[in-house]
């Protein structure tokens, strides 16, 4: 049974976007793919370490999956592991949770909490 929930990563324009507009239309990698690209919780601090290092004020969404319906779309990404895509802009009223990407002490992302 997969996940619930998955999690996007956002630079601070990409945030202050979806606040303002109610919807992220994606990355330029997400726009080039034609999906918008989620982790699991197993998966985002792999994602985060691969693909955003070395960046700052970034912030990471918690998304309800079943909220996107039938968009979403598990899909084999990095070593073979599903992933979910979602094939549709993200709308905010599927972010469950959002806050300032932040780790642990042993490296991993801490994921926002939910209510």
């Amino acid at each position: 049974m997969q996940p619930q929930t998955a999690y996007k990563v956002l630079t601070a324009d990409e945030m202050a976007a979806l606040e303002r507009d109610g919807v992220f239309k994606g990355s330029l990698v997400d726009l080039e793919d034609g999906y918008i690209h989620l982790s699991t919780a197993d998966q985002l601090t792999a994602t985060v370490d691969k693909h955003f290092g070395g960046q700052t004020g970034l912030h990471v969404l918690a998304v309800d999956l079943a909220a996107c319906g039938e968009a979403v779309k598990w899909e084999p990404a990095r070593g073979s592991a599903l992933f979910p895509h979602l094939y549709a802009p993200l709308a905010l009223e599927t972010v469950i949770a959002y806050g300032p990407l932040e780790r642990y002490e042993d490296g991993r992302l801490k994921p926002p909490v939910t209510g």
